[in-house]
């Protein structure tokens, strides 16, 4: 279990990340859209963990 802090700290960077990676999609998606695909994949996936320390985090605080 990690402490809150680290949770918190975790969610931003998670959250920065999926932000990232769908601007780079947006980016090349007129030259290349299967990287484009594969950028709003993970950025998909990135969400997702995020959204899970986000039920973890809320679990702890109760």
């Amino acid at each position: 279990m990690k402490t809150i802090e680290e949770l918190k700290t975790r969610i931003q960077e998670l959250s920065k990340e999926a932000i990232e990676l769908r601007r780079k999609g947006s980016e090349v998606y007129q030259t290349n859209q299967e990287q484009a695909k594969k950028f709003r994949q993970q950025a998909r996936e990135a969400m997702n963990r995020c959204q899970v320390l986000i039920q973890e985090l809320k679990r702890t605080l109760v």
